[in-house]
């Protein structure tokens, strides 16, 4: 049975991230397109693939944003636009809340801010991990033995909750003793 999970609501810095960085990378789009020299050769062809750098990126970040998560079995869905990534959790050992865990994180590769946070990100304490993001401070720390994933689930407690129960053999807390908020 497929349990779903909504994503946490995009905080304010997200919405105004989002927002800015629509309107300014459509401005630069259609600023470049108008200034495109003649409409024939290499330098059109040229500007035309120039002008639409930024679009493109606007869209791929939107394709990729995170609209929610499920979990079957042993298998957790992120859910994007128009697909979902699947990830395993049958050898996962460990998960907790932790609102702070990007505290510090340095971002690998990835989408800061443009509709969400994805991608692979670093910190000291987690090492490399991959995110799937949209509020931070509802963040849960999944430990599998060959990566960390961190996800941000609207009701962060029901879904480890629901682990705890399809997954019984997995801990919960964090793998330091201390409390997870």
């Amino acid at each position: 049975m497929r349990r779903h999970f909504p994503v946490a609501p995009w905080p304010t810095g997200l919405k105004i991230t989002s927002a800015v960085g629509t309107v300014l990378i459509l401005g630069v789009g259609i600023g470049a397109y108008r200034a495109i020299p003649v409409p024939t050769g290499f330098t059109h062809h040229f500007g035309l693939a120039a002008a639409m750098i930024l679009p493109a990126l606007l869209v791929g970040s939107l394709f990729f944003m995170v609209t929610g998560y499920a979990v079957e079995g042993s298998e957790l869905y992120v859910k994007r636009l128009l697909w979902s990534t699947r990830i395993s959790l049958r050898s996962l050992n460990r998960a907790w809340i932790e609102p702070a865990v990007c505290k510090g994180s340095i971002r690998v590769f990835g989408n800061g801010g443009l509709f969400s946070f994805t991608g692979l990100f670093y910190s000291k304490r987690l090492g490399r991990y991959r995110l799937f993001a949209t509020d931070i401070s509802h963040s849960v720390v999944l430990i599998l033995p060959s990566r960390v994933v961190v996800i941000t689930p609207a009701e962060p407690e029901a879904f480890i909750e629901h682990v705890r129960q399809s997954l019984p053999n997995v801990q919960v807390g964090p793998p330091d003793g201390g409390t997870s908020e």
